[in-house]
């Protein structure tokens, strides 16, 4: 069998330089004694997997609020497909997949209901009070939210998971990084590249959902040269008498792998040219090292636009959205006005955290059901 030593040993023979190996992790906050077949990161994994706030991701809004259609993303659809897709490119990269593997399962734990119109809902309401942002509220979620250990709050997760959580996102803010987490530190590149195949993912599956459910159409993308081309490279290699909806997926396929190649060329380049030899010099650099190349880029930033204006400012998708926004203003109001009909597990943080981030922290636990589910039955 492959023990625990026997993982590390192999993580260092076959590891880039550049990658964080398990056996050299900065260790969990509670004293817990290592697994005896798992890695630190292997059970990392483990613990993300089996936690409650995971298993109410199938309840969050991607794109399209929950219950809208039985084929949209949601939530946990979109982590699990930026865990397969990341720990495939990590493979790749010779970077250590099981980070990765981590990085990307925990990413979005920390998102509430009614996707990031729901997010900026909450960091309205919580403006005088700490403010809210996805990724702090990710942490709390594993180290204080999540309970399912007698010794100890949280999820005891390894630092560097920890830290990849308040780092995620490219241009992430070091003033907001607490200084545990070295603030001016570049991110692991494992951490980077989840962040980068994040937005590959859902470029391409809210294409696909939005496409499907009829939101936009074939003819508007004809306009962004990026789809252009791999919707021409898709109709070229499939049989005349193909469906369209097999093209299409085809085309998908197409952008992600064009998407996917340009971004390891690109950072393989990066680290060259930075000088970037070990995992001391991924801390110290001076720039994100994982990337696209500036022309695939700019590409990508135009189909991004395209599907902000045309997709995420869809007359339907807005009206849902505007519905959802009230429901947490009124809950949030309710909640504020009445703390003693907060459920007793919430009302007994209330003196050591404060009773808005209280209310905070359990309107942003909520999948879009049960808060829309909450709103008739308190608010109604």
């Amino acid at each position: 069998m492959i023990d625990r030593v026997a993982a590390e040993q192999r993580e260092a023979a076959c590891l880039a330089p550049v990658a964080m190996l398990s056996a050299g992790s900065l260790g969990r906050a509670h004293d817990t004694k290592p697994d005896a077949y798992r890695t630190g990161f292997q059970r990392d994994r483990d613990r993300i997997v089996h936690a409650r706030a995971f298993r109410r991701l199938q309840g969050k809004t991607q794109v399209f609020i929950d219950g809208e259609g039985d084929h949209f993303r949601n939530r946990l659809t979109h982590t699990v497909e930026v865990a397969q897709v990341s720990r495939t490119v990590a493979r790749r990269l010779a970077l250590n997949e099981d980070l990765v593997e981590c990085v990307a399962l925990v990413h979005d734990l920390g998102h509430p209901p009614f996707g990031h119109r729901g997010e900026d809902m909450l960091a309205q309401l919580m403006e005088p009070h700490g403010g809210f942002e996805h990724n702090r509220q990710g942490l709390r979620v594993v180290e204080e939210l999540e309970v399912r250990y007698p010794e100890h709050l949280g999820l005891d997760l390894s630092y560097e998971v920890r830290e990849s959580i308040v780092k995620h996102g490219s241009k992430y803010d070091p003033a907001k990084v607490e200084a545990r987490f070295g603030p001016h530190q570049r991110p692991l590149l494992e951490a980077q590249l989840t962040d980068a195949l994040d937005s590959v993912v859902y470029d391409c599956h809210d294409i696909d959902d939005g496409l499907r459910g009829g939101y936009i159409r074939l003819d508007q993308l004809a306009s962004i040269p990026l789809w252009d081309a791999v919707w021409r490279e898709a109709v070229e290699a499939s049989p005349r008498a193909a469906p369209e909806k097999l093209i299409l997926d085809r085309a998908l396929r197409n952008l992600m792998d064009a998407m996917i190649d340009d971004c390891c060329a690109a950072s393989l380049s990066r680290l060259a040219d930075d000088g970037i030899a070990d995992l001391a010099g991924v801390r110290a650099a001076r720039r994100p090292l994982i990337v696209q190349s500036p022309s695939f880029q700019a590409g990508k930033r135009e189909l991004e636009r395209f599907l902000f204006d045309n997709l995420y400012r869809h007359h339907l998708v807005n009206a849902a959205f505007h519905r959802a926004r009230r429901v947490l203003v009124e809950l949030f109001t309710f909640w504020t006005e009445h703390p003693d009909a907060l459920p007793p597990e919430h009302a007994a943080r209330v003196d050591s955290c404060g009773l808005q981030r209280v209310v905070a922290d359990y309107l942003a636990g909520m999948t879009d059901r049960f808060a829309l589910d909450e709103y008739v039955r308190v608010c109604r």
